[in-house]
């Protein structure tokens, strides 16, 4: 990281910086356009590189910060967090104390907090990760930040200085991990403190410098009670998954990209009783379960040599080793999927994973992809057998283009006719009518299907007393 002796030569004193000029303490004015023609199509401009006219100032200081940091050969990797922001809050308060040409209306406080979070913080990123309403943060390069709030995204005025400003917030979140990013190795999956997912890739495979997406956690972990509230699935489909959940049946939650099917996993992974031993299994950990027998296991990419990787196969594997009662992925996207399909089929009932899928067909089609990923030359038909035997339910989650999550389908397997695996659906969600629907993409209603899952005649002669109604057939 910057602040990590970079080992540079010994430079001169920096000099003191000239008063800086209009335009350049507005660096983002520029000569105004002459006014276009009424019928003319305006290009896309880009977000201004400054909000307002610290940011020259701010870039200033920060680079001031490294060269003084370099000068004075200070070993800062030895030093404690608390050590750090004092040394470092130190130098910023006498570069900020030398610069007499500072403008006399800016806020200094303010202007040191900010160099102080982008040199040894998450810069501008701080005060996104500390917004609640903020769910998933986009840096596509230094001076174009993104957010996304209540399902929608849009631009965000703040920006970082430069490109070395994001690459040293990337270096801070992936170090105490024990992860790298460089050349050699330019993507990266992490998380933060908090829980929250973080993906980083940089040049020479991002063309416009390092790009970083933060997927953040919320502090509270949701109830199935926020969920009903949020319109995200009905009461009678959270008392069904609940049964499903309590009586062992295997899940696999469906869905597309940012459709919330890891909070959904959590949520279910909540139902299961207190006492049985649970394995999750994930790339970065984002679970969080309640529960007092839980062990969690999180793969390893391979070092600076390309060795000592750990994959989520071999996790599946290890955890059968373990004495697990559930096994929970928090997705499949390689051959993981045979062993854990077969840990379904061997004693581990009630086992959940989530995989990438437009609806619960295409993720029987996707499994079966995943499957033949293993390397095993298995006959399609035996896989499909597989599936059918190992998974009982698929919740099919769907992002809304209003920015909407919902539970839209709620499927039974039932076996296999024909070569084919036969899916009973018992909820859906349906949409409003086309009209309707253009005006409110995510309008609609749940419903019942008129159908009683097949496993129900099991837990019958069990003596459980079940709810027949929750499958009614539901009118808006």
């Amino acid at each position: 990281m910057f602040f990590r002796n970079p080992q540079r030569h010994p430079q001169p004193a920096p000099q003191p910086i000239p008063p800086a000029t209009p335009l350049e303490v507005d660096r983002g004015a520029v000569a105004p356009a002459p006014e276009p023609p009424a019928c003319a199509v305006l290009e896309p401009r880009p977000p201004a590189i400054e909000a307002n006219a610290g940011f020259t100032w701010r870039k200033r200081i920060h680079e001031r910060l490294l060269d003084t940091i370099d000068l004075r050969r200070r070993d800062l990797n030895r030093m404690s967090d608390d050590e750090l922001r004092s040394e470092t809050t130190a130098l910023v308060r006498e570069i900020i104390a030398a610069e007499a040409s500072l403008p006399p209306g800016l806020d200094r406080e303010r202007l040191c907090r900010e160099v102080l979070d982008e040199a040894i913080g998450l810069g501008p990123l701080e005060t996104l990760l500390a917004d609640e309403a903020v769910s998933e943060i986009m840096v596509n390069r230094f001076d174009q930040i993104f957010v996304e709030r209540g399902g929608r995204i849009a631009p965000h005025p703040t920006t970082f200085t430069s490109d070395r400003a994001v690459l040293g917030v990337i270096e801070r979140i992936v170090a105490p991990l024990g992860r790298r990013i460089d050349e050699s190795s330019p993507m990266v999956d992490a998380r933060l403190r908090d829980g929250s997912r973080v993906n980083a890739i940089i040049p020479p495979l991002a063309l416009k410098g390092p790009t970083l997406t933060i997927r953040k956690f919320a502090r509270r972990a949701l109830e199935v009670e926020d969920l009903v509230r949020l319109g995200s699935l009905s009461h009678e489909m959270a008392a069904f998954l609940r049964i499903c959940v309590e009586q062992r049946r295997n899940i696999v939650v469906s869905g597309g990209t940012g459709s919330g099917k890891t909070t959904f996993l959590n949520l279910l992974s909540n139902f299961i009783p207190d006492g049985e031993r649970i394995i999750t299994i994930e790339d970065a950990a984002e679970l969080r379960l309640r529960h007092s027998h839980l062990v969690s296991l999180e793969a390893r990419p391979a070092n600076l040599e390309g060795r000592g990787a750990i994959s989520i196969r071999d996790l599946v594997r290890n955890a059968l080793r373990m004495r697990p009662d559930r096994i929970v992925v928090g997705e499949c996207r390689g051959g993981e999927a045979l062993d854990m399909l077969q840990a379904m089929n061997t004693g581990h009932e009630g086992s959940m994973t989530t995989l990438h899928a437009n609806s619960p067909r295409d993720a029987l089609a996707r499994l079966e992809t995943l499957v033949l990923m293993a390397g095993m030359d298995l006959p399609l038909a035996a896989i499909r057998e597989q599936i059918a035997s190992a998974v009982d339910i698929v919740v099919q989650q769907t992002r809304f283009a209003c920015g909407a999550r919902r539970v839209t389908s709620i499927t039974e397997l039932t076996g296999m006719e024909g070569g084919r695996i036969q899916l009973q659906e018992l909820f859906r969600f349906e949409r409003r009518g086309a009209d309707a629907a253009v005006a409110d993409p995510g309008g609609g209603h749940f419903t019942g299907c008129e159908a009683v899952p097949g496993f129900y005649d099991e837990l019958r002669r069990q003596g459980l007393a079940l709810d027949l109604h929750l499958f009614d057939r539901r009118r808006p």
